[in-house]
């Protein structure tokens, strides 16, 4: 069966909404929507496995513990963020929904 990245966007996302569309072991893909949240003052992730993800539409600003400025982020921009590596989520877009793909992986 066929499915689309895009098929179902909320109109509006108090929370980011996340959606696991593949799981098996070691793995996990998952489309995220944002619409202007951002990580806690203060909160970094510090995850146990490695994510990949992509922004497929919006924007965000993705900023990593030991860099001094975050990394914005649009439409076909990626980043593999290692097992452990500090980050947090600085800024989506407000007016529009930040679409992404994530694959956790051990």
């Amino acid at each position: 069966m066929a499915a689309n990245l895009f098929a179902n966007l909320p109109t509006s996302v108090a929370d980011e909404q996340v959606v696991e569309l593949l799981s098996r072991p070691g793995l996990k893909i998952e489309r995220i929507v944002s619409a202007g949240q951002s990580s806690p003052a203060g909160f970094w992730y510090d995850q146990p496995q490695g994510e990949w993800v992509v922004v497929l539409s919006g924007e965000a600003h993705l900023r990593f513990e030991d860099e001094a400025q975050p990394r914005t982020l649009g439409p076909g921009d990626f980043v593999d963020i290692p097992a452990h590596r500090r980050h947090r989520l600085e800024w989506t877009h407000p007016d529009e929904p930040t679409v992404w793909l994530a694959v956790h992986y051990r």
